[in-house]
C-alpha cells in the first residue's frame, strides 16, 4: 500500500488563498457514519484552521454515498464557491460496491464538466472498515483535510485568485 504509515494530512497554510469570504457547501454521507463524521471533522477543523468563517459553512446529509451526486447538485445551485462531497463505501460480498464507486465518481465528475461550482471527491472507497478509519482520522492521517484543503485552492481558481 502505497500511504502506509504515511499521514496525507500535513499542509502549509501559508501557501493556500485568503479563505476568508470563501463560501463552502459540505453534503455528507450518512452511510458508514463512524467514518463520515471523521472526514467531516477533518474537514471542518481545516475549513476553519485556514480562516473560512463558520457561518460561510454549510452541511447537508444525504443517506447514503450513491446520494452525494444530487445532494451535490442541490448544494452547487446555492450561494458557494466550492462543495466538498464526503463518503464512505466499503467493500462487500457483491458487486454493489463497484456499481456505487463507479456511479459516483461519473457523477460528481458531471457535475464538474457540467456546472460552474466545483465538486470535491472526498469518497474512500475501502476494503474493509479499518481501512476507513485509519484515512478518517486514524494512523494514515484525514482524507477530510485533503478535501479542505483542495477545496479552498478550487474555490480560488473559481473566483480567478
Amino acid at each position: 500500500m502505497a500511504t502506509a504509515n504515511i499521514n496525507l494530512s500535513n499542509y502549509d497554510k501559508s501557501a493556500l488563498p485568503n479563505a476568508k469570504d470563501f463560501k463552502i457547501g459540505i453534503v455528507v454521507s450518512q452511510w458508514n457514519e463512524k467514518v463520515t463524521n471523521g472526514l467531516l471533522k477533518g474537514a471542518l477543523e481545516t475549513l476553519e484552521d485556514c480562516g473560512v468563517m463558520q457561518g460561510n459553512i454549510s452541511i447537508k446529509y444525504v443517506p447514503g454515498s450513491f446520494e452525494l451526486i444530487y445532494g451535490a447538485k442541490v448544494v452547487q445551485a446555492s450561494d458557494v464557491d466550492v462543495v466538498i462531497t464526503i463518503g464512505c463505501v466499503i467493500q462487500g460480498e457483491t458487486k454493489h460496491f463497484d456499481y456505487v464507486c463507479q456511479g459516483v465518481t461519473q457523477g460528481i465528475k458531471d457535475l464538474n464538466i457540467l456546472n460552474d461550482v466545483p465538486v470535491i471527491f472526498c469518497l474512500l472507497t475501502d476494503n474493509n472498515m479499518q481501512q476507513s478509519l485509519d484515512r478518517s482520522g486514524g494512523k494514515l492521517g484525514n482524507k477530510g483535510v485533503e478535501a479542505a484543503i483542495t477545496a479552498l485552492k478550487m474555490a480560488a481558481l473559481n473566483k480567478g485568485q
